[in-house]
């Protein structure tokens, strides 16, 4: 028996060392880790400055700044997150924001903003400038946006909102953690208490995400969850958004555009006005840019309005910016040169009795386009204080043009015109239509998703082009309606409906020339009617007086009086 007692010794220590290796396995499988998260890691933190965003329920890149003891955030995020309509001049240094009756101006580095020259201040600086990057105090972005935001230390970092809605919440039944991962062996994000609430974000079979009250996103065991209900999370700021008004006539608008190069050019009122019918506005083109300082050119007439007036009509005086010498980009990206431009246009618009202001600036560079925009806010602001109607000129749709924002000019103008024509050019080197049907429904209905029907506005032409197609050449011809219907007849060209532009085709090969030509008729302008009426839009306009068939008048009318 002795023989046997080391052996059996041997055996017991074997099992009770097998079973301790096989313990601690189970327990290094199944124990709950003590290992905390590096939260600088957790949330990305790279400066000692940085302060980590959490929107919604989302942690984001985008870090925000702790500067002077406050929260600051980059400009552009700033745009892209909470407000694009903050707008900086870098030239004369101003952060701008524009208010439906003023204009907020802040000198960058400055705790003093204006509104509407009238001072104000903040305790911090409201931009601080950090290398090439600006940024803008979040508690003064507050003073014009809807969001509500809270600072967290340790590490530094803010929940943002924009929105509010009811949440899933859920009550913390026991001690606990929350993990970085669903699983015991996740490095612990926080621990949380008996009684605590947390915001269930995604529910799985064992484990669920959540977030707590101080913004941390992680994982905790289902079973440690009790007393699911919904409840608002947090509570809406009690900011109320601005309401930029408008001036909206309860009819349909008929604009014909007058076009006059000189002071003389406004004798001709009675000549072309002569035998049209439904014109309520009439929009000559009156003021066109002259210099890189804004300055312009006018042929404004009190005489003119008067006439129109009589006549039944608005006056919209036109300005353009079609001068080749000039510069869209040095004007408006001066805050000075737009508010003197600004000031000088609402004077002679006042001065002479006109009704409103028609912006008709094509060809903008994309680096053109934010100034632009903030023109038309400051113009609307000056246009609003003294009743007269602000319309803006649009190209057809196109990922080209997104800069002229007509989302934004929806809002703070009153009317916004489709310039629905020019599909074919005589520069584009490819004949075809001016405005086809599918054309100009594709340019109301893209517009449409950005601007409300009731200030949008579809320009018709009263012109088309005789293409001349010579070997590789192509060139054209713009003609008004009797030109076009006269160079059709004195050729003998056949001319035949084309169902899918809704217009009457013709060509005819002359001397080894081939002519083409899409007809602007009644029947076409009817077809671009129709549709613009089953779209409710706010009217029709037309380029320009003297081109068209007095006929066409009829047509017009008819679709005014649905």
């Amino acid at each position: 028996m002795k023989k046997f007692i080391p052996t059996l010794i041997a055996i017991i220590l074997i099992i009770i060392v097998g079973a301790g290796v096989v313990g601690k396995q189970y327990v290094d499988k199944y124990s709950y880790s003590k290992e905390t998260q590096d939260m600088n890691e957790y949330y990305h933190i790279e400066a000692t400055d940085d302060v980590a965003i959490v929107l919604h329920n989302e942690r984001i890149e985008t870090k925000a700044k702790l500067m002077e003891g406050k929260v600051y955030l980059d400009f552009d995020s700033v745009q892209k997150l909470l407000n694009d309509r903050f707008y900086i001049d870098s030239n004369e240094r101003w952060l701008i924001y524009t208010l439906p009756e003023a204009v907020v101006k802040s000198p960058l580095e400055s705790n003093t903003y204006y509104v509407a020259n009238a001072e104000e201040s903040c305790d911090s600086p409201i931009t601080i400038i950090k290398g090439d990057t600006i940024y803008v105090l979040l508690d003064y972005v507050q003073k014009y946006t809807k969001f509500s935001y809270t600072y967290f230390d340790n590490p530094a970092r803010i929940q943002l909102d924009t929105s509010w809605e009811e949440e899933e919440v859920a009550t913390i039944a026991k001690d606990n953690a929350v993990r970085l991962k669903g699983g015991v062996k996740s490095p612990i994000l926080r621990e949380v208490k008996k009684g605590e609430k947390v915001v269930i974000l995604d529910k799985m079979d064992t484990w669920t995400k959540v977030k707590t009250d101080d913004s941390m996103m992680g994982y905790i065991e289902n079973k440690y969850l009790e007393d699911t209900s919904f409840e608002m999370v947090s509570d809406q700021p009690s900011f109320e958004e601005p309401v930029y008004t408008s001036i909206h006539r309860d009819y349909k608008i008929n604009l014909a555009w007058h076009a006059i190069y000189a002071m003389g050019g406004n004798d001709t009122f009675d000549e072309y006005t002569a035998n049209t019918k439904g014109i309520n506005v009439i929009s000559p083109t009156w003021f066109s840019l002259t210099d890189n300082e804004g300055n312009y050119t006018s042929f404004a007439s009190s005489s003119y309005v008067n006439k129109a007036h009589s006549a039944g009509m608005e006056v919209w005086a036109l300005l353009e910016n079609l001068n080749a010498e000039v510069s869209t980009y040095e004007i408006m990206s001066y805050t000075s040169k737009r508010e003197r431009l600004v000031q000088n246009l609402v004077s002679d618009v006042l001065s002479v009795g006109a009704d409103g202001i028609n912006l008709d600036f094509e060809q903008i560079s994309y680096d053109a386009g934010e100034h632009y925009v903030q023109f038309i806010r400051e113009l609307s602001v000056a246009c609003r204080a003294n009743n007269i109607v602000l319309s803006v000129d649009n190209y057809v749709p196109r990922e080209s043009t997104t800069h002229y924002n007509r989302k934004e000019q929806g809002v703070v103008a009153d009317y916004v015109i489709i310039m629905g024509y020019d599909e074919h050019w005589g520069g584009g080197g490819v004949a075809g239509s001016v405005a086809s049907l599918p054309y100009v429904l594709d340019g109301i209905e893209q517009t449409l998703e950005e601007v409300p029907s009731e200030k949008v506005i579809n320009a018709i032409p009263f012109y088309t082009r005789v293409w001349k197609i010579n070997g590789g050449e192509v060139t054209s011809e713009a003609l008004g309606m009797d030109a076009a219907q006269s160079f059709v007849n004195e050729y003998n060209i056949e001319t035949s409906w084309d169902e899918e532009c809704c217009q009457n085709f013709g060509e005819k090969v002359m001397n080894g020339v081939t002519y083409q030509i899409w007809m602007e008729d009644n029947e076409s302008i009817a077809a671009k009617l129709s549709v613009m009426d089953s779209h409710n839009l706010a009217g029709v306009a037309e380029w320009k007086l003297g081109f068209e068939n007095k006929s066409v008048w009829d047509v017009i009318l008819s679709y005014l009086n649905k």
